[in-house]
C-alpha cells in the first residue's frame, strides 16, 4: 500500500522532532552538513504552507519575512548559533536583541556568533530549529545559483549585488539596479522583489533586504569553498535544565507571593490567559475615556486603543485601572509571561462597566490575567500556578473558580477573525484527546456578525509544520477538527491533573476556551505569512473577553 501525502507528512513531522531531540542531546550539529540532512530532507518533504516555495529552486520571500520576524536581527550573518539557558547575559554588557514576533532574549557575542536564550521549553527549541532549517535551505539555494561549478567563481549578478551591499545607502536608480540582480539570483521577477523590499526595510536600514540576501549567499559560498560549515550548539546548562520547570516555578511563586502580599490569596480566583490589554480595556476603557468617546461605543474605543500611536489613551486607561485595584507583575523569571491582578473589591463608583457582587468583601473575586504561553510552556506554568502556595509553614490552596483561555488559532473552515469554540483538544501525531465541558458555547457568540464554529481543536507541535495535506485530513476526518493551535492540550493536561488527580484545586473548576482565527492555512493569502489581523482582530478579541467576564461576574 502506498502512503498518502498526509501520512507521509505526519511521518516527516515525527522524523523532525525525533531528530531535533537527538541533536539536542548530542549538543551540536551542522545544519548544512550530514548531521542536518535529516532535518532538511524532512522539511522539504513536508513543504509546510507557511514556507511556500521552499522545495522549489526559486526563493521563498513571504516565508523569509515570517521567519526573520521570529529570529534575532543579524542571525543571517552568524556562523555559530548557540542556544543557551538563562546564564546571566542580562547582567553583562551585551545588549539583548528581541525578535519582533517572539519574546526571547538573544545576544550577539561577536561578528560570528549569536546566542539565543531558551526559557520557554522545548516548543521554543523546535520553533527556532525549524525556522533556522528553512533559513539554511534558502541560503543554500542562493549559493547554488551564484557559484560557477567547482571553481569558486561567482556569476556577474552576485558580483553586482556585492558591490551594492558595500555601497550602503543607495539612490533610487542604484536600488533598482541591485533589485534586478537580486531578482535573477533569487529566481523571482523584478516586481516581486520590489514589492517585498520595503517589508524588510527599517528606518535605520532601508537596504536591509539586500544585506540579508548578501549574507545568506555569502555564508553558503564560504561553506562550499572552505568547507567550514555553520554550527548550532546547545549549552550544557540548557541540556541539564530543560523540562525541570525552573522558570515556570519561579514565575508561579512570584504571582502567589504577590497575591499573599496584597491579602488576596484566599479570595475566589479567576485565571484568564489572554493578551495584556483586552481585560484591562474591557473593564475600564469606557469610564476612563468618557471625554474622548462621549457616546461610549465600545468597538470604536477598542479600535482606537489598538493603534500603536495612541499611547496617551492607553496610559489613561492604565492609570484608572491602577487606582481601582490593578497590580502589574512584570516578569523577571525568564518565562516572558507578564501578569495583571485585578482586585475587584477596590473598584470605586462607576469605574467599571460590570456589576460586581459585594455581599462579602472577603468573597469578592480576583481576576488574574496572564500573557500568552508558548506551546509546552503552557503546561509548565499552569501546572506550577495551580499548586498550593508554600510561602508560610502550612501550604495554602488557591480557591481557583475558573480558568479561561482566549487565543489566536488557525481555522480550517472560515476566514481571519472568525471564532472557534472547542469541545475537545487532540494532540497532533497521537490519539491523545482531552474532551471537556466548555462553559462557552457557539450560541454565546451568534448574532454578532462573525462566523462561529464549534468542534475539536488540534494542538500542533509547531504552526510552521503544517501543510495542506495534513490540514485537509484534519478537516475531513471524523475528528471534526475546526482549527489548530499550540497550547490547548498543555493547558488542559495541567488543569485536569490539578483538579481531578492532585486535588490542589476544586474538581468542578469552570473551564472556558475560545479562539479567534489569525489565519486560514488552507486559504491562499490568509496564512500567517500573509501578515497580521490588524483591526480585523479587534472585534473577536473583545467579544470573547466580554463573554468571559460576563460569565465570571454572573457565577459569583
Amino acid at each position: 500500500m502506498e502512503a498518502t501525502r498526509a501520512q507521509e507528512s505526519t511521518n516527516a513531522i515525527e522524523r523532525m522532532y525525533i531528530t531535533m531531540r537527538h541533536l539536542f542531546n548530542r549538543g551540536f550539529y551542522k545544519p548544512m552538513g550530514v548531521s542536518g540532512e535529516t532535518l532538511r530532507n524532512a522539511l522539504l518533504q513536508l513543504r509546510p504552507e507557511i514556507y511556500g516555495t521552499i522545495a522549489e529552486d526559486k526563493a521563498e520571500l513571504e516565508g523569509l519575512i515570517y521567519v526573520l520576524e521570529r529570529l534575532p536581527e543579524g542571525i543571517e550573518e552568524c556562523k555559530y548559533i548557540n542556544l543557551t539557558a538563562d546564564e546571566g547575559y542580562g547582567s553583562s554588557h551585551f545588549i539583548p536583541i528581541v525578535p519582533p514576533k517572539r519574546r526571547r532574549n538573544c545576544y550577539r557575542i561577536d561578528e560570528d556568533q549569536m546566542n539565543i536564550e531558551i526559557t520557554r521549553g522545548r516548543s521554543d527549541i523546535y520553533d527556532i530549529l525549524t525556522h533556522l532549517t528553512f533559513l539554511f535551505i534558502e541560503s543554500g539555494k542562493i549559493g547554488k545559483r551564484v557559484l560557477i561549478g567547482d571553481t569558486g567563481a561567482t556569476i556577474r549578478d552576485w558580483q553586482k549585488l556585492e558591490e551594492a551591499f558595500h555601497k550602503g545607502k543607495l539612490s533610487v536608480s542604484e536600488r533598482e539596479i541591485a533589485i534586478t540582480h537580486a531578482a535573477n539570483i533569487l529566481g523571482r521577477s523584478f516586481v516581486e522583489i520590489q514589492t517585498v523590499y520595503d517589508k524588510f526595510a527599517t528606518k535605520k536600514d532601508p537596504e536591509r533586504f539586500l544585506k540579508i540576501i548578501y549574507w545568506l549567499g555569502k555564508q553558503a559560498i564560504d561553506e562550499e569553498i572552505t568547507g567550514d560549515k555553520r554550527t548550532i550548539t546547545f549549552s550544557a546548562l540548557l541540556r541539564e535544565g530543560l523540562g525541570h520547570h525552573i522558570h515556570g516555578e519561579r514565575w508561579a511563586n512570584t504571582i502567589k507571593t504577590a497575591l499573599d502580599k496584597h491579602g488576596l490569596l484566599n479570595r475566589p480566583l479567576h485565571v484568564i490567559s489572554s493578551n495584556m490589554h483586552s481585560v484591562l480595556n474591557t473593564l475600564f476603557a469606557s469610564s476612563a475615556l468618557k471625554k474622548e468617546f462621549p457616546k461610549g461605543r465600545s468597538l470604536e474605543i477598542f479600535e482606537a486603543l489598538s493603534a500603536q500611536d495612541n499611547g496617551k489613551l492607553q496610559d489613561k486607561v492604565r492609570v484608572l485601572a491602577v487606582k481601582n485595584g490593578m497590580y502589574l507583575i512584570d516578569d523577571t523569571s525568564g518565562a516572558n509571561i507578564d501578569v495583571q491582578i485585578f482586585d475587584l473589591d477596590r473598584l470605586t463608583g462607576d469605574a467599571c462597566c460590570y456589576d460586581i457582587p459585594r455581599d462579602e468583601p472577603s468573597r469578592t473575586p480576583v481576576i488574574l490575567v496572564m500573557d500568552y504561553a508558548f506551546g509546552e510552556q503552557a503546561y509548565e506554568c499552569i501546572d506550577e500556578l495551580l499548586k498550593p502556595y508554600k510561602g508560610n509553614a502550612q501550604a495554602q490552596y488557591l480557591d481557583v473558580r475558573s480558568i479561561s483561555i482566549m487565543g489566536k488559532a488557525g481555522i480550517l473552515t472560515g476566514k481571519k477573525g472568525d471564532l472557534m469554540i472547542p469541545s475537545a483538544h487532540i494532540f497532533e501525531g497521537t490519539a491523545d484527546n482531552y474532551p471537556f465541558k466548555n462553559e462557552l458555547s457557539k450560541e454565546d457568540f451568534e448574532g454578532n456578525g462573525l462566523s462561529v464554529y464549534e468542534g475539536t481543536m488540534v494542538t500542533v507541535l509547531g504552526t510552521s509544520l503544517q501543510n495542506r495535506d495534513i490540514l485537509s485530513f484534519f478537516q475531513e476526518s471524523t475528528w471534526n477538527v475546526i482549527g489548530l493551535e499550540m497550547e490547548g492540550v498543555h493547558y488542559q493536561k495541567a488543569i485536569q491533573s490539578a483538579s481531578k488527580i492532585r486535588k490542589s484545586i476544586r474538581p468542578d473548576v469552570a473551564v472556558r476556551y475560545a479562539y479567534y482565527a489569525s489565519d486560514n492555512p488552507l486559504k491562499s493569502g490568509h496564512t500567517l505569512a500573509s501578515g497580521g489581523l490588524g483591526k480585523t482582530g479587534v472585534k473577536p478579541t473583545y467579544l470573547i473577553t466580554d463573554k468571559i467576564l460576563s460569565q465570571i461576574f454572573k457565577s459569583q
